[in-house]
């Protein structure tokens, strides 16, 4: 029976509860790497448990067009979100280099640039947002009677554009200060709330209009939540008045992040426009659903640096460039590990999920599900070095580089696809063929910050790569004979196939200094007393 009264010792919850405490507690960076990606794995898992319920819903809601419509107004909404300024990103990176410091009141003045930048950036972002609202029909081709839902819903999605970005910054405080994980829980819950919303309101038939007003909603909520989660859990949240030096400081690092996520907007969402504006819009459709499991499950790689990203930052920031080497070199073999593992069982298995879920008359191809893995993997691998990069702040070449490489990418993918009518595949290789600028260029530029020579990575890459494209030809080989009939059939499948060749290239792709480290990294994480180093 549990004691109460004067003298009592204090319930802990027995046993297995004192274990999870243990195993929460946020002693060192490694633990807190660890518990900012369950955190941003639980949200990303509700994001495709919501991604794959409400997806039928929206086709059948919106019909192949309306739908084709949507996702190309949520991509070019969210290329216009560059001209807020990324004020939330840029002030993420600052609080991560400064997260050892104890200058409270500076790290205020940081909250109080982003939101003066902010403000100064509103007129452009409503600017841009309003002449997206007005091209955006014509640029469509919409329908006469579709013109007023198009360019309603775009006003809405706008205005959640400019909440958000307000709404991103208590959000961006936590991530920098590497207490992301305090949110556990709280934006599982918004995900599954928004999705909710969603089906709302195409039940009551409010359409696109609709669908956009459910992500307004969300939006407030979400801000509301972080909000609280931060002022609960960073000591010296506020706002400070910045000094004019500092402010225009903010206001360069922000131009320059500014910039890039107009380069991850076109990475992002490029390969949708293209479609979408050179092509067909029903070929748009095709193009997401058969994406959208390859897409789905290789954002666990971006889960995987995200997690450990803020840690790093302040190992950067401290000088360790050692210690941040070893950091890195497991980051991105646990990347490598996890695409390699994702792309190989979506080969063998998209063509049965698109059947199930919503037909196999929107599944594009073999051909096509290939071209689509290969250049996520890519992407996912440019991510990567992209993050670390911007731990430096010193991202000016970076994102010199990247406008180059989007340029060159939508000019050969645009190419392909209008002159030489090549659709999917040939979008696919052009923005593969402008991004393998990026794959070169931002390993070298890291390399030069931590003392790695490009011809040393470019070494180390090649046993990982001679397996991965072993593995990958198996599973265009054997995609015949993998065969998912029913839902059961499909999981058993995928799960067996994900563990057999997660194995595979675990032994044989890394090597055992690199399969050391990782499994020691990983016990590290799971023993529940943890350890009081920053490894």
């Amino acid at each position: 029976m549990r004691r109460t009264g004067p003298g009592a010792r204090p319930y802990s919850g027995g046993p297995g509860w004192n274990g999870l405490s243990r195993w929460l507690a946020d002693h060192d960076r490694t633990r807190k790497a660890s518990l900012n990606a369950v955190a941003t794995g639980l949200d990303y898992g509700a994001r495709v448990f919501v991604g794959f319920v409400v997806s039928p819903f929206l086709v059948a809601g919106l019909g192949e067009y309306l739908f084709g419509v949507w996702q190309i107004l949520s991509r070019a909404i969210g290329s216009v979100s560059a001209a807020g300024g990324r004020t939330p990103q840029a002030l993420k990176w600052t609080i991560a280099s400064r997260q050892e410091s104890r200058d409270y009141e500076e790290k205020r003045r940081q909250v109080g640039s982003a939101v003066a930048v902010w403000f100064l950036f509103l007129p452009v972002l409503a600017v841009a947002a309003g002449a997206l609202g007005w091209l955006g029909p014509s640029l469509l081709a919409a329908p006469v009677e579709l013109v007023g839902t198009v360019r309603v819903a775009i006003a809405l999605l706008a205005v959640n554009l400019i909440a958000m970005t307000m709404a991103d910054i208590p959000r961006s405080v936590l991530g920098g200060e590497n207490l992301g994980y305090k949110r556990l829980g709280a934006s599982t819950a918004l995900i599954l709330v928004g999705g909710g919303l969603t089906i709302t309101a195409l039940y009551l038939g409010a359409g696109l209009p609709g669908v956009a007003a459910a992500q307004l909603a969300t939006t407030v909520l979400s801000g509301a939540i972080f909000l609280k989660v931060a002022r609960s859990h960073v000591a010296w949240f506020g706002v400070a008045w910045p000094s004019l030096d500092a402010g225009r400081r903010f206001l360069g690092l922000s131009w320059w992040f500014m910039v890039w996520r107009l380069v991850m907007q076109v990475m992002m969402a490029g390969d949708i426009l293209i479609l979408g504006l050179l092509g067909r819009v029903e070929l748009v459709t095709a193009y997401v659903l058969t994406k959208y499991a390859a897409e789905t499950m290789l954002g666990f790689g971006a889960i995987v640096t995200g997690g450990i990203a803020p840690g790093l930052g302040g190992i950067i920031g401290s000088g360790a460039l050692a210690k941040a080497i070893r950091v890195r070199n497991e980051m991105m073999a646990l990347t490598w590990l996890t695409i390699t593992t994702v792309a190989t069982t979506v080969l063998l298995f998209d063509r049965d999920f698109v059947r199930l879920w919503v037909g196999e008359k929107y599944y594009a191809g073999l051909s096509e599900t290939l071209v689509i893995v290969l250049m996520l993997m890519q992407f996912v691998l440019i991510r990567s070095d992209a993050q670390v990069i911007d731990l430096t702040l010193n991202v000016r070449c970076k994102v010199l580089l990247g406008v180059f490489s989007a340029l060159l990418s939508l000019l050969l993918a645009a190419t392909l696809v209008r002159v030489f009518d090549w659709g999917i595949v040939g979008m696919c290789l052009g923005l593969m063929a402008g991004r393998s600028v990026l794959s070169l260029a931002y390993p070298g530029l890291l390399g030069r910050f931590l003392g790695l020579s490009l011809g040393s990575q470019l070494r180390g890459a090649i046993r990982p790569g001679v397996v991965m494209g072993a593995l990958l030809i198996a599973g265009l080989r054997f995609e015949p004979i993998f065969v998912g009939q029913t839902w059961s059939q499909l999981v058993v499948g995928v799960a067996a196939t994900a563990v057999t060749v997660g194995m595979v290239a675990f032994y044989a792709g890394l090597t055992p200094e690199g399969r050391r480290s990782l499994l020691g990294r990983v016990r590290q994480v799971a023993r529940p007393g943890g350890t009081n180093s920053s490894r």
